[in-house]
């Protein structure tokens, strides 16, 4: 275990390759718990997957209330897919960290997320792209922005499983 797990705040949590991670627990919204504190499973990094592979994943992770475990799955998207989709997956990770402030309680970061995230996925979205990977870019925008007006409006932290989005509309 690193310095930093064991009490000396001096040394910073490694990987395996001397990169700094943060190798304390999470909980379900990705706050960091107490070292030996049970947490949530950690998302690994780094992960190619196709997209619908991503889309399927982060949806399930966003149905669990697990909206910062998700904005990971969109991470590696936008890191590993081509440049062209980057906007798309970015704007999705927005999307995803927006939730996740919102129901911490962050009413300013998670509107203010909602509302970059739905621009971004609108200013990528057109007429010949409307439905990339079957995603329900429209529905997702009018979502965004219906949550954040929402918890502007009633200054309280909002359930992220209940109020998880359907990334490709109610089919």
């Amino acid at each position: 275990m690193s310095g930093a797990a064991s009490g000396d705040t001096g040394t910073r949590d490694r990987d395996g390759e001397g990169r700094a991670r943060n190798a304390r627990p999470r909980d379900g919204l990705g706050r960091p718990l107490p070292y030996g504190a049970a947490g949530v499973e950690r998302q690994p990094e780094g992960v190619v997957r196709t997209p619908d592979e991503t889309v399927g994943e982060a949806q399930a992770l966003l149905d669990a209330g697990k909206p910062f475990h998700a904005h990971e799955v969109f991470e590696d998207a936008w890191k590993s897919g081509p440049e062209s989709e980057r906007a798309l997956w970015r704007g999705l990770a927005q999307l995803a960290v927006g939730l996740t402030h919102a129901a911490r309680g962050n009413v300013t970061g998670g509107a203010r997320l909602l509302r970059r995230g739905a621009g971004a996925v609108e200013e990528w979205a057109g007429p010949d792209r409307a439905r990339p990977y079957g995603l329900d870019l429209a529905g997702l925008t009018g979502w965004a922005r219906a949550l954040a007006a929402e918890v502007e409006r009633t200054v309280a932290p909002v359930d992220a499983a209940a109020r998880a989005p359907r990334l490709c509309g109610d089919t």
